[in-house]
This record gives structure tokens, sequence and C-alpha cells, in this order.
């Protein structure tokens, strides 16, 4: 694989050409060097964490946007720009894109270069001497957090894709033939990702000042059950469901726009977020999707736009959601003046719009989090697994879905609905609850048959009339080419 031939073997070769000229450089620190304190190990398991919410190249983060052009503009959900000159975001948003696609090649890239940090860190805190931590726990927790991060890049990995290299280990070796993988088959992957997920069970339940933000073991669990969701596991899906809904840790914000503002993040519905910060100066990781407000200057496009009127037609006239995740005026402090915005794309997105800042166009510094698991999901994978395991929706499985329908002004689901009405029923309603929060595809998919490539060609951009056109192929991506071509024991997805 390219990132693990670029990102690792090559560091690695600039160590081999150091050694011709000594055979003990004084000045080369390696991993067995490195690897001796406590320090050493929380850097390690820093730099898996960074990759969720940056690039090493400064492109897009994984959580910062180019997740989201996979899987919302790859979805029913959303478009680039009009203003977007990039021929392979536009691709995403019009299901045309291919194996050379570049957003599609960069985030397979960037989930393998977190699992080697992560990789890296699971292999080398064991190897510290206890006695470089203060106390028993800190370097198991590291190692933890560690499988956490590298349990979530593959679950991506493998709903994107399916069978792909699983890589537990940081090469040894700069020799190429060792550095080729082949294609791991998906059960094997999941039954990684839940060992990885039951290891993490065992965190801490919560942190405090600066370590807030961390896997919890709550994070863990909520993940687990998102993998069983996937898996069809019902039973195994509600086991974990229930632990987190027992914890007594989380719960709906009374107000919906909390879950997404910077003075209210890691709060009560956050069981994990991937954390962003402003001011930070060479440190900070910019949270692209705040761009979705780029100035007040109507004539200007945010980053990316909804696929078209039906997105917004989705709500009914009492949901407060609407205004959360949409907006059609902004309010110029500075002149006094509403600025209207009315294009054939508005309603533009508002959820990832950092209202914080001062003035409100400065977006490149938005400090908001990116939510991978906020506490309503948890509510309707309940009620999705109870309508499974049951035949039909039970008392509870309402209760759960109209939690997440009255925080929201919405009326409460009528009793009575079939098991077929019902599961529609919460899949609509996650649509709705989390528009740019990257579930639609995965949601999509995970329902089978046709659903993806039917709600594809319903969208005006993306229909086969309008150069667009999806079809079975689509609901894997393809394996990128230079992978490919760089390794010969990969193949490639059934239609690509």
């Amino acid at each position: 694989m390219k990132k693990l031939l670029l990102g690792i073997a090559l560091p690695a070769l600039v160590l081999s050409s150091c050694n011709k000229l000594s055979e003990n450089p004084s000045a080369t620190i390696v991993s067995s060097q490195f690897y001796k304190t406590s320090s050493d190990a929380v850097a390690a398991v820093t730099a898996a964490y960074s990759a969720l919410n940056s690039d090493p190249a400064n492109d897009f983060p994984i959580y910062g946007r180019n997740l989201n052009l996979l899987v919302e503009n790859g979805s029913d959900n959303q478009i680039y720009s009009p203003s977007n000159t990039n021929p392979d975001v536009r691709a995403l948003g019009t299901a045309t894109y291919v194996s050379s696609n570049d957003r599609v090649h960069k985030t397979w890239e960037q989930h393998y270069y977190g699992i080697s940090r992560a990789n890296v860190a699971i292999d080398n805190i064991p190897n510290i001497p206890a006695s470089q931590f203060t106390d028993t726990t800190t370097q198991p927790r590291l190692i933890r957090e560690a499988k956490f991060i590298r349990a979530l890049l593959y679950f991506n990995l493998v709903r994107l894709f399916g069978a792909v290299p699983l890589v537990l280990h940081d090469p040894t070796t700069v020799e190429v033939s060792a550095l080729l993988v082949g294609r791991t088959s998906v059960d094997s992957i999941y039954n990684q990702i839940i060992s990885d997920l039951n290891d993490a069970t065992n965190l801490p339940a919560s942190y405090t000042g600066a370590n807030v933000g961390r896997a919890t073991s709550g994070a863990a669990h909520a993940l687990l059950a998102k993998v069983y969701v996937t898996r069809k596991d019902w039973t195994d899906a509600w086991t974990q469901l229930q632990i987190v809904i027992n914890s007594g840790k989380y719960g709906l914000f009374p107000n919906y726009q909390d879950a997404f503002q910077r003075p209210t993040k890691n709060g009560i519905e956050h069981i994990f977020s991937v954390q962003f910060e402003s001011n930070l100066g060479a440190l900070n990781s910019q949270q692209y999707l705040s761009e979705s407000f780029l100035a007040f200057n109507p004539a200007t496009w945010p980053i990316d736009v909804p696929a078209d009127s039906s997105v917004s037609q989705l709500f009914s006239p009492t949901d407060k959601r609407y205004n959360v995740t949409f907006y059609t005026t902004q309010y110029n402090a500075a002149t006094g003046q509403t600025i209207v915005y009315k294009t054939a794309y508005t309603p533009y997105f508002n959820k990832f719009v950092d209202y914080s800042l001062s003035p409100l166009n400065n977006q490149a510094k938005s400090g908001m989090n990116y939510p991978v698991i906020r506490y309503a999901e948890i509510l309707l994978l309940e009620a999705e697994v109870l309508n499974e395991l049951n035949g039909g929706p039970t008392a509870q499985a309402y209760l759960a879905i109209n939690q997440v329908r009255e925080r929201a002004s919405v009326p409460d689901l009528t009793v009575g609905l079939n098991q077929s009405d019902f599961r529609d029923s919460v899949f609509l309603e996650n649509r709705k609850e989390f528009i740019q929060e990257g579930h639609r595809w995965f949601d999509l998919v995970r329902r089978g048959g046709s659903y993806l490539y039917d709600a594809l060609n319903a969208v005006g951009p993306k229909q086969i009339a309008n150069g667009g056109g999806a079809s079975p192929k689509d609901t894997l991506f393809p394996i990128p080419l230079t992978e490919l071509q760089l390794d010969p024991y990969l193949t490639q997805n059934p239609g690509w």
C-alpha cells in the first residue's frame, strides 16, 4: 500500500543510509531508543488521535471533511459547491467517480496512516518499564485508547471498501516484498475490530481537565453497538446499548444546537467526538466543515451544499432541527444587515458553522468538534434493535425514538406501526437527526438491496439523466488504483 510504503518505509531507508556512515549513529532516534518514558507513550497515542483531525500533507482531515466527501456527498444528502472545480469532488457528488479518484485514495491513505500510528503505540508502549509511569493504570489505558482508534478506523474502512488489508504491526523491514499485503476477509476484520473494542471497554468512564475528549469505556461500548448493528447481530447490539444507556453518563441536550456549538462541546450528549480547537497557531487543525459559511456575500458559495431541495423538505414546520441544520440568512454585526441567501441550493448547511467566532466569517479558526457518536444515535439504535429482535416495535422502542423526536418538537411516532414501517421511520429519523455527520451513505448501504442507488438516482444532480447515476457497485468504494498498481496482492471490488 502506498501509505505503508511512503509513510513507513522511507524513514527506515533514511536510517539505513545513515548506517553506512556509522554503526551506531548518535544523531538518529529509532523506536527502541525513543519509547522509554511515560511521556513517550503519551506522545505515541497523541499521534494516533491527531490522524483523526489533521493530515501530514495539510489536506482535509478524515473528520474535518474527507470522510464526509465520501459518505455525505456520496449519498442523497449533499453535493459539491457549484464553485468547486475539483473533478474528483464533483464526481463524488454525482456518483461518477472512478478508482483513480483522489478523494477516495486520500481517505484510504489517511485511515492507514492513523492505523500505523495506533500500531506504533500498541507495539511499543508495553515495552516501556512500568516504573516510568506514576500509577498502574496509565500504561494499559494508553494502549486501549490506541486500540479504540484502530478499531474506529478499520470500522470505517471495512464499510467503505469491504475486505481490506489488516495491518496490526508497524513494518520492521524496508524490504518491499514484506510491505505488500493482500486483502483480509470482512469477517476477520470485524473480529479484530470487536477484539480491540472489547479491550477498550476497560477504559475509564470519564476524564477531567486536559484529558477530556479521550476515548472512554462508554465510547467503546457505543461503537461496539454500531458494529453489531451493522452486522445485524441484534442480540449483542442490545447488550452493548443497555450498558451505555444504563451507565447514566449520557443524555440529550435540551437544545439540539448545543450538540454542535463550541461552548457546549464534550457535553452530556457527546459519547465520542474528534477534537478541534482554534487559536493554537501551528498546532491548530482546521475543521473545514465550518466553511458551510464563508462570507456575507450572497454570491459566495459555501464548501458543500444540499443535494437538492428534497433534503430540506424532510422536516416538518415544527421541527427545531431545521434551523440548526440549515440557514438562509446571516446577520452581519459589522454592518447591522441581515444577508439573505437565495440560490438553487439554499438553504445552506448550518450545523458546523461556529457562531462563537468573532467575526463570524473567520471560519478557518473554527474549534468545533466532530461528533462521531452522540447519545441520540444510541436511542435510535435502541429503537431499531428492539424492532428487529421482537418482530415489530415495542413500547420501549417507541419511547426511544420519541425521545429524539420530542427534543426536536416533533409529535410522537404513532403507535401501531408494523415492523417494516417502524424500520422506515427509524431510518428517516436517523437521516434528519444526523445530516452532515457522516451517517447517511453507511445507513443506505447497510439496509441492503437497492436502497443506496435508488436514493441516489432519485436526487436531481445524481440522476442518470443529468450525467450521474448509481448502480449496485456503488455499495462499496473502489480500491484506489494507485494501491493496486503498487501492491500486486490487492484486488479490485466488483464492478470497478
